[in-house]
């Protein structure tokens, strides 16, 4: 009698997950609606300055009277425009190196040591992303005027306040990697003979690369598009393309503002491409060397 009620409670068992899944999935779908709308809503200002720089119109208009690339070429003919593209583009990715760099020493850090004020320290690290951009940008400036240490409205003042901005995206990116990540393997890799340096080159990198290669595009995308803090550190000869495009707004609302906005767009999603099929290759590489 006993082991036919078992039976009975294990023949049960499948019944009731598939009541419960077919209860709960009401949950899964709301969650879907609601993301689908979300990404909506944020995909409709892309989609307007997309429109509003392949607009045929003199002006910024929308909807748009037509399409064409006119402004988009008038965007690169532009020196103003051309010379804001490439120093945005190039202190992008200089920012994304030393970023990448420190964020993920200090995520290693961070995840390694213990000692006393260690949630402090990550919160005063992490904390850039949640102070407005405004309040930041300002506090640096200040900083760098009252401090006389000659880097307001400089280059190096400049690169400094993106890194700020731009490390705590690589250390939220590492450490989410660091946490999935066994240590046992390290240490394996350390028994065995093999530096500090070595081990982590050779055993821990290759397995957060996924996390240090999503950190790495964050703070390309951040720095590339960065305003608030350009606006108040940017020089009269180093004039980042977030600026130049303001700075156009305020004295004419052409298409070629919206066309330098396309770019942009263009230039954030290909870096995503590009960042994807990058970790996509190394996963493949990685999975044919194990099982080589």
């Amino acid at each position: 009698m006993a082991d036919t009620v078992q039976m009975a409670q294990v023949t049960d068992e499948p019944r009731r997950r598939h009541v419960y899944y077919q209860e709960g999935s009401v949950t899964p779908a709301i969650f879907k609606v609601v993301a689908m709308i979300a990404f909506a809503v944020m995909l409709v200002p892309a989609a307007v300055v997309l429109l509003a720089g392949l607009n045929q119109a003199e002006y910024i208009t929308f909807p748009p009277q037509g399409l064409t690339l006119r402004w988009v070429i008038a965007f690169f003919q532009s020196d103003t425009f051309r010379g804001a593209f490439f120093t945005s583009f190039g202190m992008a990715l200089l920012v994304m190196v030393i970023s990448t760099t420190l964020g993920t020493m200090a995520a290693v850090f961070l995840s390694r040591v213990a000692f006393r004020f260690r949630g402090i320290m990550r919160a005063g690290l992490i904390s850039p992303i949640v102070l407005p951009g405004v309040v930041l940008g300002l506090a640096l400036f200040i900083f760098y005027i009252f401090s006389g240490i000659g880097l307001a409205r400089t280059f190096p003042g400049l690169l400094v306040g993106h890194i700020i901005v731009t490390v705590p995206w690589v250390i939220a990116a590492v450490s989410a990697a660091l946490y999935h990540y066994d240590i046992s393997l390290e240490q394996a890799a350390r028994s065995l003979g093999a530096g500090p340096l070595t081990a982590f080159f050779r055993i821990t990198l290759p397995n957060i690369s996924s996390g240090v290669s999503a950190g790495s595009i964050f703070a390309f995308i951040v720095s590339f598009g960065q305003f608030d803090v350009s606006l108040f550190l940017s020089t009269p000869n180093v004039t980042p393309l977030p600026i130049a495009i303001f700075q156009s707004l305020r004295n004419k609302a052409e298409p070629t503002a919206a066309a330098a906005g396309v770019v942009a767009i263009v230039i954030v999603i290909a870096v995503m491409l590009i960042g994807s099929q990058v970790v996509n290759v190394r996963r493949l590489v990685s999975t044919t060397r194990a099982k080589g």
